[in-house]
């Protein structure tokens, strides 16, 4: 049965609840659809919560921590908040959208992942009157896809931060999400370079010249994607400069677009990322659509216990994922 936001009584076994995260037991309790057409409208069940117990995790006007620990419920918000920030911080300038074809969320830390061989390598032939259609064949792999725990150790006394605003705390979680977004990173990279253990490290080419990097290299490099599309290229920082070098990114539209909104568009039409994860020397290129899966175990985790109980000398921040190939030819690296 619903209740009201201002009547759900808030214990620590919320967390417990299998394959429900706090917010989803808070919304199950306290339903967003019973809002609409009210001032709460737009608020999700966490959101309610704060707005109950006058607590403002924002702003100039932001409250101090101590503000979660003015009663043994609003204790219990006290680690969904770090959550929060902490995934706000991995969300920020997260490329890792824009080079996965896919997230799978598990419950578990056993995944695996799909295959496909086409008979006649994928070509489009035409099939005769009575002539067999080409298969495709669809099979779970047999090696599980690696999971990483990746994560920061909150290492802090109640008596430093309960002084602290909320807004300037959320700076310090947002980084230590950040942080954790680039281990992830790093995580991608290595396997779209080194395969997933499953025999299919990336495909490498070169540059005409060692060392140089010409438009007709990249025009190569393109070139070699068929039938995937090359539409991301992961660089480093000392490839970075040689790209934007070409007389070809120079042009007026491709400079207007840079300068006014920092975005990077290659000739080929692919976007550029930047990302110190790969290695001096080489390109990764891309079809996003196609190349890597990302798989997650759940999401933020925080140890709850600690927090809410105000024991924050060590309380683990972490989340859980790994990478799987979906089609090897659908990355490929260039090295210059």
């Amino acid at each position: 049965m619903a209740q009201r936001f201002d009547n759900v009584r808030l214990e620590k076994g919320m967390y417990h609840e299998a394959g429900r995260s706090f917010t989803q037991v808070l919304e199950k309790l306290d339903p967003s659809e019973q809002y609409r057409g009210t001032p709460l409208e737009g608020l999700d069940a966490y959101q309610r919560q704060l707005k109950r117990f006058d607590i403002r995790v924002k702003g100039a006007g932001s409250d101090l921590v101590d503000k979660f620990f003015a009663s043994s419920q609003s204790a219990v918000l006290f680690p969904e908040y770090i959550a929060r920030a902490v995934k706000a911080g991995l969300e920020e300038g997260n490329i890792l959208p824009d080079i996965t074809a896919t997230e799978t969320l598990i419950d578990g830390m056993d995944h695996r992942s799909i295959t496909c061989v086409s008979e006649d390598g994928g070509r489009l032939a035409q099939v005769e009157e009575g002539a067999a259609i080409p298969q495709t064949t669809v099979r779970t792999r047999d090696d599980l896809v690696r999971l990483h725990k990746r994560g920061r150790m909150l290492v802090a006394s109640y008596e430093a931060i309960r002084f602290q605003k909320l807004d300037l705390f959320s700076v310090t979680l947002r980084q230590i999400g950040a942080q954790i977004g680039r281990m992830h990173l790093e995580d991608a990279v290595d396997v779209i370079l080194n395969g997933d253990g499953g025999g299919n490290a990336a495909q490498e080419s070169a540059v005409a010249k060692p060392g140089a990097l010409t438009y007709e290299d990249l025009v190569a490099f393109w070139n070699l994607f068929e039938p995937y599309q090359l539409n991301a290229l992961l660089l480093g920082t000392d490839t970075m400069p040689k790209l934007l070098g070409l007389r070809q990114m120079r042009d007026a539209e491709a400079g207007l677009d840079f300068h006014g909104t920092g975005r990077l568009i290659t000739p080929m039409g692919a976007k550029v990322l930047r990302c110190s994860a790969v290695p001096a020397g080489k390109i990764i290129g891309l079809d996003k659509n196609y190349a890597l899966e990302m798989v997650k175990a759940g999401d933020v985790m925080v140890e709850y216990d600690k927090l809410i109980d105000r024991q924050l000398e060590r309380a683990a921040i972490t989340t859980t994922s790994g990478f799987a190939k979906i089609f090897q030819d659908a990355s490929r690296v260039l090295n210059v």
